[in-house]
């Protein structure tokens, strides 16, 4: 019986194109369950695909410190974040979960308000 040989997965390998890189962010956005390391883990995964030395440059921190953020092992700044996303190419955008009901706590507008106080 011949020896099966494996190597690593490195997940940067494939991350090709921007859009490629945006479905995966997206990917871990959803699955993160609110750990933030987690979602630095997945940037820094995209940086090394696009090169760590340039999005470093292109957000205006070492190559070092980009490093550490991205490493998943603590939770970055969200300004760190943000520099990060933008030297990317990615945007950050939000959404409303879909299939829920609007919540009550809708404040009325000032202009509402005023009417119903007259």
């Amino acid at each position: 019986m011949s020896k099966t040989t494996t190597t690593r997965y490195d997940v940067a390998e494939h991350l090709r194109t921007p859009e490629e890189m945006a479905a995966y962010l997206e990917a871990c956005l959803e699955e993160a369950d609110g750990d933030a390391a987690f979602i630095a883990k997945a940037l820094g995964d995209i940086a090394r695909a696009k090169g760590m030395a340039q999005v470093a440059k292109d957000a205006g921190l070492s190559r070092e410190s980009l490093y550490k953020a991205l490493s998943g092992e603590r939770s970055p700044d969200f300004d760190t974040i943000l520099k990060v996303i933008g030297a990317l190419g990615l945007k950050l955008h939000a959404e409303a979960p879909r299939g829920r009901p609007r919540t009550s706590t809708q404040r009325p507008s000032s202009r509402t308000a005023k009417r119903r106080a007259a």
